[in-house]
């Protein structure tokens, strides 16, 4: 059960009702209670829940013990180097428990060590582990009071709209807003829903589309030339963004019901005019999570070049090694601390030679006509996608393969004749799929040109009250009938829930 299913709509719709009925210092435990009740029902194995029950516990005793050596560290003067101490022990401990499962998985996953640990591997294990780690960390650093409540804490670990997928939370963005309660307000409730069936449109009309076309070339990537793989290539891009882009417009829509607001996690990435720029915008919780408690930690970019250069290689490869335990990840991140790299040592260069092949006599102009943005988007994209063909091939010498077909034996051509239509959609589906992309588009460009996520929904609440439900409506119904379902694939399932 995911974030696609009758039984999340019926919980949604239970919690939601008990939850307004219920005075508001008490609101947080109906909330507690749905998120047990859904990640229980989500678990497949008894295992699962006591693996994360435990790190939960040992999140939660470790809060209180760094809080307590924090507090009498800086009441007593004499002892405040003991308690400094003491405090770095408690949370390299406190780390090490609550995030083992996540570094046995990984470890035994690199080595080749566990066929199937599924059965022990509870969902969204990477996201609420990062969670662990930075209110430990937090809580270090005097940036985040320790949760004493244990069901108040046992709900900001397990808060169900993000368990799965994120956005990874920061105490500060979310802790206050789970535990305060809300009046019921319209306006974020109608938002709430409009981005539920946005995330529905990305998930049905777009994602699970793109990936019947993406399965079969990728699984018979021998019989395809490469023209077909890049096609590929360029429905995995945009399949895995309007994937995890609809699990999180669905977990802010629900969490906007109960008004919460859940941290943005994109914003607009493939507008992106650099690969530094890309990660700015993609993830943008996981982003700012290993600037924050990995890259900042390393030194930044306070130690020279060198090290500045290393840091950031470093950084993207816990990013590779955080998605799966597989080499080909860990060679995507190394892939992308190349890319920043090679971009930054190379930035004056480049922009010369867009200049002159762009026609920009003046080395002193920003480049910042609309053709200069085109290219470099363009570019942008042209690397981000041929890392996503290494991170989705089934192994690395898989993933190389195609890259050598697709450079080897490209051809724009396949766009041009009937073979489009004879990859798992039909001239229909395929249609259908190309108008639904293009529809991303147009909004996603909105968006950005206002700078503004809302600007779309607060124009729909200004309509009559007629109109937008007849909108509404006729989206429901569109979805209903043109998004796809069968095809061997599982709506449920969302791609980042598998890391």
């Amino acid at each position: 059960m995911s974030y696609i299913s009758l039984f999340y709509d019926i919980l949604i719709l239970a919690t939601f009702l008990i939850y307004y009925i219920t005075p508001k210092k008490y609101r947080y435990v109906i909330l507690s209670i749905g998120s047990i009740v859904f990640y229980i029902h989500i678990c497949t194995h008894p295992v699962q829940i006591a693996v994360f029950a435990s790190s939960i516990v040992f999140a939660y005793l470790f809060g209180l013990l760094i809080s307590r050596c924090v507090k009498l560290g800086a009441d007593k003067e004499k002892s405040s180097r003991k308690y400094a101490l003491q405090s770095k022990l408690f949370l390299a401990i406190g780390i090490v428990l609550a995030g083992m499962p996540l570094y046995f998985i990984r470890f035994t996953g690199t080595l080749g060590m566990l066929d199937d640990y599924n059965f022990i591997v509870p969902l969204g294990i990477s996201f609420y582990t990062l969670q662990i780690i930075s209110y430990l960390v937090d809580i270090y650093r005097g940036v985040a009071k320790v949760i004493i409540n244990p069901v108040k804490f046992i709900l900001y670990m397990s808060f169900f709209p993000q368990i799965i997928q994120g956005p990874i939370p920061r105490y500060s963005q979310l802790a206050d807003q789970l535990f305060e309660g809300h009046d019921f307000d319209e306006k974020e409730a109608l938002k709430g829903l409009q981005l539920i069936l946005w995330g529905y449109f990305l998930k049905l009309m777009i994602a699970d589309k793109a990936g019947v076309v993406v399965d079969n070339i990728f699984g018979h990537y021998t019989m395809y030339s490469g023209g077909y793989i890049f096609h590929a290539g360029l429905l995995y891009s945009i399949q895995l963004y309007a994937d995890f882009m609809a699990c999180v417009c669905i977990s802010q829509g629900v969490a906007r019901l109960f008004g919460i607001r859940l941290a943005d996690n994109f914003n607009r990435p493939y507008f992106a005019e650099t690969v530094q720029e890309f990660w700015r915008r993609w993830h943008m919780s996981l982003s700012g999570w290993l600037r924050d408690y990995v890259y900042i930690p390393l030194g930044g970019n306070r130690k020279g070049k060198f090290r500045k250069y290393l840091n950031t290689i470093i950084t993207f490869l816990v990013s590779g090694i955080w998605h799966g335990g597989d080499v080909r990840y860990i060679v995507w991140g190394f892939m992308h601390g190349i890319y920043i790299v090679f971009g930054a040592l190379t930035a004056g260069i480049r922009d010369k030679a867009t200049r002159m092949i762009m026609g920009k006599k003046d080395d002193t102009d920003e480049f910042t006509t609309l053709t200069g943005r085109l290219f470099r988007r363009a570019c942008t994209f042209i690397f981000v996608m041929i890392a996503w063909i290494i991170f989705r091939a089934d192994t690395l010498q898989i993933g190389i393969g195609m890259l050598y077909r697709m450079f080897t034996t490209f051809s724009p051509f396949v766009y041009f004749d009937s073979g489009i239509y004879n990859l798992g959609l039909d001239e229909k589906q395929t249609h259908i799929l190309v108008f639904s992309i293009i529809m991303l588009f147009v909004v996603s460009y909105y968006q950005e040109k206002h700078r503004t996520e809302d600007i779309i929904m607060d124009k729909l609440l200004k309509q009559p009250r007629i109109m937008r439900w007849g909108l509404y409506i006729v989206a429901i119904i569109a979805i209903w009938v043109f998004g796809t379902y069968g095809y061997g694939y599982n709506a449920s399932d969302f791609i980042y829930g598998g890391f």
